[in-house]
């Protein structure tokens, strides 16, 4: 009797187990069910949303072509080229979800049929496909890239060319015919040869046009700039140094004066810049570009890449001195000043041998400055905007109030750009943008020989450019500088006997100061001068960059 009811509990048991185990396999069957429900669900959404991206843009072309060895499934749209791996589907296989890669044509700049060719020959062969080039970022920097279609089908092949080199050509802001200036003695006399060897054939590819000026004198850019007919052109191509840009910069504008009849107001050049970069520093380019590379530069422009830039005019007594974008007076000025002095030194030794000349021998400058603090509930992020949002300045004395602070100052910045370099990777003026209708105004009291080093290094670090008391910083719409010496600052200086503290309070100026470092070229100056921001006046090639690539350094501090 007990063997049996063992044998009916165990049976028993072992049911209730059987049970257990079919209920855990039926649920675990239904939550399989419902995940693969609910990754066809996701699968058909992106689907649909692709599908429904595809039929937005409208699929121009559909065919079949090899990237690498695998076939892949490549549609072309308005703005993209897109493809997938063609696979072939096994019953027992699960479905895959592919993604398609993705070439946004705004990146192409060139098309063109490649074909097989023996040694020596020059043209014709049978057809392998297309070959895309293209740019791809990598950091800051703008590369050239290719993305080669292999197709043997030669009627195939030429249908897809001739969409997508009108999809491209069909850019209007991109540059067909440019105006170029070529400095050929900027930096290590390189300019030629980096125009050549690194940007003539990415223009050559990119069928942009070219007409070349190799200048042979200081103003001569600005003396063609003022007979040339500009309305031949798309736009303005400058080969050299901050001084060389600063040049083209002051013609773009004084032209567009000329052209409308305005000589008494700024007005906004109809023709952008372009920008490849020879010189020593480059201020400008690291602030538009954020990198010292001539094929980023060239990208840029082949692509259309555009952005309008505040400009700052300078006059003295009512006369207009130049137009640029920065200006130093005091030390920057007198640094500069001893370095042109010495022009027949490298860049580099140049200006680590005025930067120390000028540190021991420092001076502070008396002065008047004056400036007009921003208001920002007037003002917005790109100057100030009438009902019609065109730009608008504020001329009449009436309505400016004035700051005028008086003393002694080692040195006063006003820079309506950032003033990105290798050496200053944040910029001379961190908080200044390229848009944003005003500048900075750094003014440097009269401080010790070691706490201005202190200073000047500080630019090199990643914050705490101005944490000293004797640096006051403003954003302001206009500046004046009124040196209250009567002698102005002479070489001569270099004679007198200089005191060896370096911790002692530099005290007194016996004598103004008046070379001005604007754009980083020496301007003598023999009075006041006054110095306006002009919202957006010029367009240059080039894009918004926070922060410019650290490649150098000054070991003379």
């Amino acid at each position: 009797m007990l063997d049996s009811r063992e044998e009916e509990l165990g049976v028993k048991r072992d049911n209730t187990r059987k049970k257990k185990k079919e209920k855990r396999s039926e649920k675990k069957t239904i939550h399989k069910e419902e995940e693969t429900e609910e990754r066809r669900g996701e699968e058909e959404e992106e689907e649909e949303e692709g599908q429904q991206e595809k039929d937005s843009e409208g699929v121009l072309l559909r065919g079949i072509f090899k990237l690498g060895k695998k076939s892949q499934d490549v549609l072309l749209t308005r703005t993209r080229l897109t493809w997938i791996p063609i696979t072939p589907e096994t019953p027992t296989e699960e479905p895959r979800v592919l993604h398609p890669e993705v070439l946004l044509l705004e990146d192409v700049f060139a098309v063109k049929v490649k074909r097989r060719r023996a040694a020596g020959q020059q043209s014709g062969g049978p057809v392998l496909g297309l070959t895309l080039f293209h740019s791809r970022r990598k950091g800051r920097k703008l590369e050239e890239d290719t993305l080669h279609l292999h197709n043997a089908s030669s009627e195939h092949t030429y249908r897809w060319y001739n969409k997508i080199k009108e999809l491209v050509t069909g850019f209007t802001i991109r540059p067909k015919f440019l105006k170029v200036f070529i400095n050929p003695s900027s930096h290590k006399k390189e300019a030629v040869h980096i125009y050549r060897d690194h940007v003539a054939p990415l223009f050559k590819m990119a069928d942009v046009r070219t007409d070349i000026t190799v200048t042979e004198r200081t103003g001569h850019a600005l003396s063609v700039m003022k007979e040339c007919k500009l309305d031949e052109y798309d736009g303005v191509l400058c080969v050299g140094g901050d001084g060389s840009v600063a040049e083209l910069c002051h013609a773009l504008v004084l032209r567009a004066q000329l052209d409308t009849g305005s000589p008494e107001k700024p007005v906004k050049s109809t023709l952008p810049l372009a920008l490849i970069f020879t010189g020593s520093t480059d201020v400008v380019s690291c602030s538009v570009h954020g990198v010292r590379d001539p094929v980023t530069a060239a990208l840029h422009v082949i692509l259309g890449h555009q952005q309008q830039v505040d400009m700052c005019s300078f006059t003295s007594l009512g006369q207009l001195v130049r137009y640029g974008f920065s200006a130093m007076f005091g030390f920057g000025g007198q640094s500069l000043a001893r370095a042109e002095k010495n022009r027949w030194m490298s860049s580099s030794r140049r200006r680590e041998y005025a930067v120390v000349k000028t540190l021991a021998r420092l001076k502070p400058e008396d002065c008047q400055l004056s400036f007009i603090p921003v208001k920002t509930s007037s003002r917005d992020l790109f100057g100030l905007r009438d009902k019609n949002g065109l730009d608008q300045e504020t001329d009449s004395e009436e309505e400016e109030t004035w700051t005028t602070r008086e003393g002694l100052y080692l040195n006063i910045s006003i820079m309506s750009i950032p003033c990105l370099s290798p050496h200053a990777p944040q910029g001379l003026a961190p908080d200044t943008s390229l848009t944003s209708g005003s500048a900075s105004l750094i003014a440097v009291g009269n401080t010790s020989r070691s706490e201005f080093i202190k200073h000047l290094k500080r630019y090199s670090a990643s914050s705490g450019h101005f944490s000293f008391s004797f640096v006051e910083t403003h954003t302001v719409s206009a500046v004046r500088v009124r040196p209250r010496s009567q002698t102005g600052w002479s070489e001569g200086e270099e004679n007198e006997e200089e005191e060896d503290s370096k911790t002692t309070p530099i005290i007194g100026s016996e004598g103004a100061s008046f070379p001005w470092n604007i754009d980083g070229e020496l301007v003598e100056i023999a009075n006041e001068v006054l110095v306006r921001v002009h919202p957006r006046l010029i367009t240059l090639y080039g894009e918004h960059i926070d922060e410019a690539e650290t490649t150098a350094s000054c070991s003379c501090i």
